[in-house]
């Protein structure tokens, strides 16, 4: 989360298991509700599920070895639930347009990055979603913290219940490269063995389906990373193109201009690694490019992916759009922000320590090692 934790595990110990039970010497206390969690009939989630969901994954996460997750939540649940929360994904466009009543505020949550205890603070701090209380999250629900698929089925839930009133964004490590390389494919493999590959091809699949930004009440927009370059430029000679228009690359075009909303609702977005060159650039801007203090557009050299865009360019983004603000997450400084009427535009940023004590457990990944995804890549492993 944006400014709590790293969302790095600690105790990196060798002995293979990844949990240090919290229990008194007559054993741990029941779970708060009865296990395994199954699903309702019809698949009509109501409010007391998705409570009960998030606290027997809070019980589990301190009780239950990581390995015994499937005796909590099924796979067949877990099926259930992507399944239905898939659906309603897919059928969202690239950018979401929120509208939102006069008496309704909206909290905006950046990184939260397989902090389960966190996500779950926040929704008691901030207050659940509800008719007055709309939730946009940003993205990087996974790796780095151990709980990531808890904390994703958890929002997924939510999503489910209040598809109207719950908005899940891409972001950046919704990606296969990513969750290969900071821990959220080897957490599912560590949780669900046998049956590790297919939860995970399952939440690849959510993955492609979640929007990459959204408008929130005709004046802010929001995504991960932020801003994306045109795609389309005019030919000065004739064209084999529609209407003498054609696509162009990065490296077809030597100045970079801003690219319009229209250009982000036709962008191809179900794609599990947003490519780095070639026609289909507009995700990889959205979900990697960074902001500068620095005027202009330019290319995201120590990423190798994405922007990078000055002050200037968002005030062109905005005025050419007719909105009055952005938040991407590196203007996210607090754990949240809450957006209130009547014009949504003046942010009020929240923030709250991480929760403690939490459950010790072994990191997924070599975070000691393995470069920060918010730094340098090796972009070219992708197309390997």
């Amino acid at each position: 989360m944006a400014s709590s934790s790293t969302g790095s595990p600690c105790n990196n110990d060798e002995d293979g298991e990844n949990i240090i039970t919290q229990s008194t010497s007559s054993g741990p206390p029941p779970p708060p509700f009865e296990i395994p969690i199954k699903w309702p009939p019809q698949g009509a989630l109501s409010i007391e599920w998705v409570e009960s969901l998030a606290a027997v994954f809070d019980w589990s996460s301190r009780h239950v070895a990581p390995s015994e997750l499937p005796s909590v939540l099924p796979v067949s649940v877990f099926d259930s639930l992507a399944m239905s929360a898939s659906k309603i994904l897919h059928r969202e466009p690239n950018c979401l347009e929120i509208d939102v009543d006069s008496n309704c505020s909206v909290v905006v949550v950046g990184d939260v990055h397989g902090q389960l205890h966190d996500v779950l603070n926040l929704l008691q701090t901030a207050g659940p979603p509800s008719p007055s209380r709309l939730f946009v999250f940003n993205g990087d629900y996974v790796d780095r913290g151990a709980w990531g698929l808890e904390t994703f089925l958890l929002l997924l839930a939510w999503k489910v219940l209040l598809p109207h009133r719950v908005f899940l964004l891409r972001g950046n490590h919704e990606s296969k490269f990513c969750t290969a390389f900071y821990g959220f494919e080897q957490e599912v493999m560590a949780k669900y063995g046998d049956q590790g590959k297919h939860i995970y091809r399952k939440c690849l699949g959510c993955f492609e389906g979640l929007p990459l930004a959204s408008i929130i009440a005709g004046c802010v927009y929001t995504a991960h990373g932020g801003l994306f370059r045109n795609t389309e430029s005019p030919l000065s000679k004739r064209s084999k193109g529609k209407k003498g228009r054609r696509l162009v690359s990065c490296s077809d075009s030597k100045v970079l201009r801003l690219g319009s909303l229209g250009e982000l609702a036709r962008a191809r977005r179900v794609v599990l690694d947003p490519p780095w060159e070639g026609l289909n650039l507009i995700p990889g801007d959205v979900l990697w490019s960074d902001p500068s203090t620095h005027p202009g557009l330019s290319p995201n050299k120590e990423r190798g992916i994405g922007l990078l865009w000055g002050p200037d360019c968002t005030e062109e983004f905005l005025n050419k759009n007719h909105l009055k603000a952005s938040t991407e997450r590196y203007n996210n400084r607090g754990a949240y922000i809450i957006l209130e009427p009547p014009d949504f535009a003046n942010p009020n940023f929240h923030t709250f320590e991480a929760v403690m004590p939490r459950p010790k457990v072994n990191a997924y990944y070599d975070y000691e090692n393995v470069i920060d995804s918010d730094e340098e890549l090796d972009l070219g492993s992708i197309s390997a």
